[in-house]
């Protein structure tokens, strides 16, 4: 007997989200994952791990709650976003009834979540310019309980329009939750929705750390929302979410220290994004460096470039989005420092193109 055979069905046929680390390769100049270049320095200073940490823990959720402009009741703090978007599917979606939607090209672990549950998947290409396309939005609404939408959006790097998604709000209210990824907001804060969780209570935004506050390795994100909907996701949450290691740090990242440490990475990757992406549009290889919103900048290279591999073997690491919807050709580079800027611009350098 097959141990896969006692497997769900869907779980077989799954293809697993491929993570930066999964993929692997091996290197000194990591710029694939958007992760932030240094490490930051934190000392633990809680030693009481002989026991169990609070499921919510306190100073973190009013810390966060201060940061964002919420009461604490608007604050869920979960593993990683990515398990603030497990949790809605979770919570909201029948398996086999329900559907939830998005818009590639996007994030993949919305797609991989409700598959995981049998949760059936929607989706509504984006427009030429990485918009919202409403009108595919609204003939497929039926049925659907969440739609997901990343803005600033990964891997694009683009803003989504905010009449867009307030036409959005408008399309689902009392019929489905419209949850907006922040991942990268800190560094577009301007385009945050969070005050309009006020006007609308199927609103969810999805927050982390481990962007701009340079903590991906800490697994610490947040859901946004009204207080009816963080209670119900307090009802399937796992009891002990985050580890008491992760709590104290997370508890310093957003005091009134760590959050100017984290406006000074803010500011430091938007100067690096910007000699990059002037940097990268000179280059014969290159066919067009797409605005960014991120910490990050999506590259469009000549076909015969062969940038990702050659640059695989060099050391320098970036993730391929060639096979995303409109995407061919294409590359997203997290923007390192100014070192790890300079490799990957002298390793572009020496590939041909249209120009050579």
């Amino acid at each position: 007997m097959s141990i896969e055979n006692l497997a769900r069905a869907n779980v077989r046929a799954l293809t697993p989200y491929q993570s930066a680390r999964r993929l692997g390769g091996s290197g000194d100049v990591w710029l694939n994952a958007n992760e932030f270049p240094q490490a930051p320095e934190y000392q633990l200073t809680l030693q009481t791990l002989n026991r169990y940490p609070e499921c919510q823990p306190k100073q973190v959720i009013t810390r966060y709650a201060d940061y964002a402009g919420l009461t604490p009741e608007q604050v869920l703090v979960s593993r990683g976003a990515d398990e603030g978007i497990e949790l809605l599917i979770r919570a909201f979606c029948e398996p086999g009834k329900d559907a939830i939607l998005f818009c590639p090209p996007t994030y993949g672990m919305y797609s991989v979540s409700a598959e995981t549950f049998g949760v059936e998947r929607r989706t509504a290409q984006s427009t030429a310019d990485w918009q919202l396309d409403m009108d595919s939005i609204e003939r497929q609404l039926d049925g659907v309980k969440l739609v997901y939408v990343c803005s600033p959006n990964n891997p694009t790097g683009n803003l989504v329009r905010q009449e867009d998604l307030r036409r959005l709000l408008e399309l689902t209210r009392g019929t489905a939750l419209v949850v907006i990824d922040e991942a990268y907001i800190e560094f577009s804060p301007q385009a945050t929705a969070v005050s309009w969780l006020a006007d609308y209570p199927h609103l969810v935004i999805l927050r982390t750390l481990s962007k701009a506050f340079a903590l991906a390795g800490l697994r610490c994100g947040f859901t946004l929302a009204n207080e009816d909907v963080i209670a119900l996701l307090l009802k399937v949450i796992a009891p002990y979410p985050l580890s008491l290691p992760v709590a104290d740090i997370a508890a310093q990242a957003l005091s009134e220290q760590g959050l100017e440490r984290m406006r000074q990475n803010v500011a430091e990757v938007v100067e690096n994004r910007r000699w990059l992406a002037q940097q990268l549009d000179a280059l014969p290889c290159v066919e067009q460096v797409f605005p960014s919103a991120s910490n990050y900048l999506l590259v469009r290279f000549t076909p015969d470039s062969h940038a990702f591999q050659t640059l695989w073997d060099e050391g320098i690491i970036l993730r391929d989005q060639s096979k995303q919807p409109g995407l061919a050709y294409s590359l997203r580079i997290t923007v390192g420092n100014q070192y790890e800027c300079e490799r990957l611009v002298d390793a572009l350098r020496r590939l041909p193109g249209i120009n050579n």
